[in-house]
C-alpha cells in the first residue's frame, strides 16, 4: 500500500473498534449516551486506525519508489523530523524529533521520503527502541549506502501523565551502522545535529 493520508476508514473494524471503546467508557463508570460522549467511541476508532495505519503501508516501497542513481558520496542528513508514535504497554502517545543521516553509496532517495518512512513505522504500537532500529535498518537495507545514523529524543506520556509522572524527562535512542560505526564521522554527525544555521 503506497504512503496515504488515512481519510478512508475500514466499515467493519469501526463499528466493531466502535463497540469496544463504548464498553470501555461504560466500565470506567461513564454514559456513552450523555451528549459529550456520544459520537466519541466512533470518533476514537478512526484515530485508532489513524495512528496504526503504518500496518498497511511498506516501508521499503517508500524508498524505492524516489531511488535515484547519483555519484554524491558525503553525508545526508534530515534532522528535526517530528515523530508521533504510541507506545505499546500503555496505548499512550510518544513524540519528539528523529535525526537521520546516511552516506550514498551509488544512490540518493527524494529527501521527503525520509520523514514519509519515519511515519510508517511510528504509525504502529512502538517502543522508542524498535522504532529507531527499524527506521535504521529499513534505510540500511534499501539503500545499501556507506552508513547510516540516527537519533531520536522524545517525551513519553506513559512517564508524564502516570507511573513516575517526570514531565521533564526525555529518552534518547540512536543508532550507527557502516561507516558510522568510526567515531570521526559519528562525531560529525553529532555535532551536525546539535548546529544551528545562522
Amino acid at each position: 500500500m503506497k504512503y496515504q493520508s488515512k481519510d478512508v476508514y475500514n466499515t467493519e473494524m469501526t463499528a466493531a473498534v466502535k463497540e469496544q471503546y463504548y464498553e470501555v467508557l461504560a466500565h470506567l463508570g461513564e454514559n456513552p449516551e450523555r451528549e459529550g460522549l456520544k459520537d466519541t467511541p466512533e470518533r476514537a476508532a478512526k484515530a485508532m486506525q489513524f495512528l496504526t495505519q503504518g500496518y498497511d503501508m511498506d516501508p521499503a516501497a517508500i524508498l524505492e519508489k524516489a531511488k535515484f542513481a547519483e555519484s554524491y558520496n558525503e553525508m545526508v542528513l534530515v534532522k528535526d523530523i517530528e515523530v508521533y508514535s504510541l507506545c505499546e504497554h500503555h496505548i499512550l502517545p510518544f513524540f519528539g524529533k528523529a535525526h537521520i543521516a546516511y552516506i550514498p553509496n551509488g544512490h540518493i532517495v527524494g529527501l521527503s521520503k525520509i520523514p514519509r518512512l519515519v511515519d510508517v513505522f511510528a504509525r504502529r504500537l512502538q517502543v522508542q527502541e524498535r522504532l529507531t532500529e527499524q527506521i535504521m535498518n529499513c534505510i540500511n537495507e534499501t539503500l545499501k549506502p556507506k552508513g547510516v545514523a540516527i537519533v531520536i529524543e522524545a517525551a513519553h506520556m506513559c512517564m508524564m501523565m502516570r507511573g513516575v509522572q517526570k514531565q521533564n524527562s526525555l529518552t534518547t535512542t540512536s543508532g550507527f551502522l557502516g561507516a558510522f560505526e568510526a567515531m570521526e564521522t559519528r562525531n560529525e554527525f553529532l555535532k551536525l545535529i546539535e548546529s544551528k544555521l545562522s
